[in-house]
């Protein structure tokens, strides 16, 4: 049996941060549900690229689930909503804070329809507070954070984030370990409760480092000087003859040492807390006298935490990663069969044969009562 057999989740997410966070519960046993906008669905549905009229992310994302569409301005839908919650588990949604409870079908609204019911709200801001009614992005919600500023050059440009890091990180990851907490509070005092997951608020977790040298010492760190930001010669990105880069982190003495013999920097030059500066540029003259051929070849018979930059596609070809099964799970999107997104579940804990498809737009409408009214008209909010 599966971690969350038995488990149902209405999620009423779209795109990325409640999609993936019902996935990860999905994969480990639960029945999820979409509540979708009729018509269209999902907004993630139209992304490109296409494969059959799905967007190819779309199909990633959703594997596996079931999808109800229903306009939330019609009275009798949130009325089939809410008398399909005596039997949910778990509910998920990102609207801004208030739209929920407009369309009756907030916290208060699903806690007197079940009491053991579990509601998670995923926001930018979280459901009270100066910003919460704020739009934005996982890029402003970097921005806002401070995140941001880290990943910055020298001269203090922000550099854009090469992911969804709030979304991932801030949204879907957070949200998943409060709804498995919840669960289990819930089998000790037979409660449900109302969870607040805000995206930026939970992007602080990232910047550590930063936050205990500005509240512990008053450092706060500068762009491209701190020893994870590139300021340090054992912490970098550094540019190989032939225009591939280096990786090289060899924080530690023993790795810091086979770095230095392996590149053959001068002995002088070696206690780089003499002279980080002049350390710095001679590693990055070392590296950039060699191909990332050669640089690949050497540093792979030490051990001083060195890599060759690879793009995601030679990155997701590696025999280290296939030799792991990472992406053996299948899932048909359309008529193409792609390999399944991989997910942060031991294999002991998820479904090993799941591979069903994302579902048609309220393809599972008979799980609840059809009212005779405009049920599937599209909605706005």
């Amino acid at each position: 049996m599966l971690p969350l057999s038995g488990i149902r989740v209405l999620d009423f997410s779209t795109l990325l941060p409640g999609p993936l966070a019902s996935l990860l519960l999905a994969e480990a046993g639960a029945e999820v549900i979409k509540v979708e906008r009729p018509g269209s669905g999902d907004d993630m549905r139209g992304y490109e690229p296409q494969l059959d009229g799905t967007g190819a992310g779309f199909g990633l994302l959703n594997r596996g689930k079931r999808s109800l569409a229903l306009n939330l301005k019609d009275a009798n839908a949130v009325d089939a909503l809410l008398q399909l919650a005596a039997t949910v588990d778990v509910v998920i949604e990102q609207f801004r804070p208030g739209v929920m409870d407009r369309l009756g079908l907030g916290w208060d609204a699903f806690r007197s329809a079940n009491p053991r019911l579990i509601f998670c709200s995923i926001s930018g801001y979280g459901q009270r507070g100066d910003n919460s009614q704020v739009a934005g992005h996982d890029l402003t919600y970097a921005a806002d954070t401070g995140l941001l500023s880290l990943a910055s050059t020298k001269d203090g440009t922000p550099v854009m984030p090469p992911t969804l890091i709030a979304d991932i990180g801030g949204g879907a990851l957070p949200a998943v370990i409060n709804i498995l907490l919840a669960l289990r509070r819930r089998e000790q005092t037979g409660e449900g409760c109302h969870l607040d997951i805000p995206m930026a608020d939970n992007l602080f977790l990232f910047s550590f480092w930063g936050l205990a040298a500005g509240f512990g010492a008053a450092k706060w760190p500068r762009p491209g000087k701190e020893l994870l930001t590139g300021g340090s010669p054992r912490y970098g990105i550094h540019r190989a003859s032939d225009g591939r880069y280096i990786a090289a982190a060899p924080l530690e003495d023993k790795f810091w040492q086979a770095f230095c013999e392996t590149i053959g920097l001068p002995a002088h030059l070696r206690d780089d807390a003499t002279d980080p500066a002049a350390t710095l540029q001679a590693v990055a003259e070392c590296i950039g006298s060699r191909p990332s051929s050669f640089w690949e070849q050497a540093f792979s018979r030490v051990d001083a935490c060195c890599r060759v930059v690879r793009s995601l596609e030679e990155a997701a070809a590696d025999p280290g990663f296939a030799a792991r099964g990472l992406f053996d799970r299948r899932v048909f999107v359309g008529r193409r069969e792609l390999p399944a997104l991989p997910l942060p579940l031991d294999p002991k804990l998820r479904d090993p044969v799941r591979s069903a498809p994302a579902p048609g737009v309220g393809v599972d409408n008979q799980l609840v009562k059809r009212p005779v009214t405009e049920f599937d008209k599209p909605f706005t909010l």
